[in-house]
């Protein structure tokens, strides 16, 4: 059983996430920006976050730019609806595991969890 933390602004995508991940019978701790989740990572050590990209007072470049500078080496997968290579290779350039585009469905969610726990 894993720890994973969700950062996704969305209400809506942030349960759905939960869901699936919970269901797999993994926990979660979730919040709605990245300033939130580095205030989660200074009392928890996640195994895995799923991280969304556009969001507000921290987004997601800012979030990994963040966690690198913090030499912080918890494997991240991006979430977006932006489906451009350009930032796709941001991401992977900040440290990003793994990108999904939006809406990411149940068996890709559990796919890259899997990828990044094995």
């Amino acid at each position: 059983m894993a720890l994973v933390l969700i950062v996704e602004d969305s209400s809506f995508q942030r349960k759905i996430i939960i869901q699936i991940i919970e269901k797999a019978g993994h926990k979660t701790l979730a919040t709605e920006n990245g300033k939130k989740g580095l205030e989660v990572l200074e009392a928890n050590t996640p195994d895995c976050i799923f991280c969304d990209l556009l969001m507000p007072e921290m987004d997601g470049f800012e979030f990994l730019a963040a966690l690198k500078a913090k030499n912080i080496s918890i494997p991240v997968i991006n979430l977006t609806s932006d489906i451009q290579d350009t930032v796709k290779q941001k991401c992977l350039d900040l440290g990003a595991k793994g990108f999904l585009n939006k809406p990411a469905q149940e068996p890709q969610i559990l796919a890259a969890l899997n990828s990044v726990l094995s």
